[in-house]
């Protein structure tokens, strides 16, 4: 059997659209790709912060032979990835996901990998001390297309306003710390490293994720046609993210560093992201995936948001459900 690039080096030189051999079915998360296999080989890429716990899987043999990490480029590409039919499974937010259904790909969400719990923050000029503040055309910067949008609108319908009310700059995050330091924006909606880097300028944090409980999630999804052609290759990709996922909460200190080195952070920075995210396990994943539970609630209240902000999707989705439980292991050793 052909076996995809593992190796760093071969993955520097892997071009971003890659084919998989007819024998495997493909999936991409985040900032990486994976692909769950037909017979005995899954692709499966990490985002850079999250599905970090598959990366420690797989440094302890926890990983089965069927899942093979590659890297990766951008977010963009587990979206494009799962469109286009070249991936099966992906770590997305779920208001990504909710964009790759609008596109006409049917998905489920199998794990929720984590919960936002102060992880995305709304930062401001020192001056404006409350929401309300925003008012009179106050230059905001936002990422339109990722989970920054929804913190914004969320964040816009509790404090009375429209988008009307403030100036919009749609600025991709690792933009921000420069339009700040040009004077070109007045407030940031951010996550970490960028966060920290706009405080380090004089930013206040307003608002923050925390606020809205149980409101940003992350997920693992996977095509329902992969699911349905390879549901013991999923069931390997969701049992190794909750194998590494018992390490890092069993071992913490080493999965800190372990992390820290692969990502090339500081261990601080590895420790501040923790701190700031829940990282659900076996038990609250089952919760979360029930049929008409938490996240599906919450992912109909975010696709209204989307629909009456317009740009972010046209119209109201058609789906029976978003979630599966099926492929959640019964228990771990």
């Amino acid at each position: 059997m052909q076996r995809l690039p593992t190796s760093v080096p071969e993955l520097l030189d892997a071009p971003p659209s890659l084919s998989a051999p007819d024998d495997s079915c493909r999936c991409c998360c985040g900032n990486e790709w994976l692909l769950p296999a037909r017979s005995s080989e899954n692709r499966y890429s990490p985002p850079l912060d999250w599905l970090r716990t598959l990366y420690l899987a797989e440094e302890f043999g926890r990983l089965p032979e069927t899942v093979q990490l590659v890297k990766g480029e951008a977010a963009s590409d587990s979206i494009s990835g799962l469109i286009s039919g070249n991936l099966d499974a992906a770590a997305l937010t779920l208001d990504e996901t909710l964009r790759v259904l609008a596109a006409g790909v049917a998905v489920k969400a199998v794990a929720v990998t984590n919960v936002s719990v102060g992880a995305d923050v709304l930062m401001v000029r020192p001056e404006i001390t409350s929401l309300s503040g925003l008012r009179g055309g106050r230059r905001v910067a936002v990422e339109l297309g990722g989970v920054s949008g929804i913190l914004l609108f969320s964040v816009l319908e509790r404090a009375g306003l429209t988008s009307n009310d403030i100036s919009l700059v749609d600025l991709p995050v690792n933009e921000h710390i420069r339009a700040w330091q040009r004077g070109d924006i007045d407030a940031s909606i951010s996550y970490e490293p960028e966060a920290s880097r706009l405080v380090a300028e004089g930013a206040v944090r307003l608002f923050d994720s925390s606020q809205l409980p149980e409101t940003i999630f992350d997920l693992l999804v996977v095509t329902d046609a992969a699911a349905s052609r390879q549901p013991a290759a999923v069931r390997d990709l969701v049992k190794g993210h909750f194998l590494g996922l018992q390490h890092l909460v069993r071992n913490m200190h080493d999965a800190v560093y372990r992390v820290a080195t692969r990502q090339e952070v500081s261990p601080d920075m590895v420790r501040q992201s923790l701190a700031t995210v829940m990282l659900p396990e076996l038990s609250a994943n089952h919760r979360y995936l029930t049929h008409n539970g938490r996240l599906e609630v919450v992912a109909k209240t975010l696709e209204n948001i989307m629909v009456r902000e317009g740009g972010l999707m046209d119209k109201p989705l058609r789906y029976e459900h978003l979630t599966d439980p099926a492929f959640l292991p019964r228990s771990l050793p």
